[in-house]
């Protein structure tokens, strides 16, 4: 039996969402698995809780030559 599509939305300045259970394959093999109805993948790498977005690309870094 085929399993269902999932629906991926790349957003432009946020993170990539998957609706449905998500399997993630992680670069060392290892796999993470979410069963929200919608999971925020993050695509700028400043997330602490990576795959998953945790909103950090919201943040900005404070000029610090004021």
């Amino acid at each position: 039996m085929a399993e269902a599509r999932r629906r991926v939305i790349v957003t432009g300045e946020g993170p990539i969402l998957v609706y449905g259970p998500v399997d993630v394959e992680m670069p060392d093999g290892t796999r993470v698995r979410s069963d929200r109805a919608v999971t925020a993948l993050c695509a700028c790498g400043r997330s602490r809780r990576r795959p998953f977005c945790d909103t950090s690309h919201r943040r900005r870094v404070r000029d610090k030559e004021r």
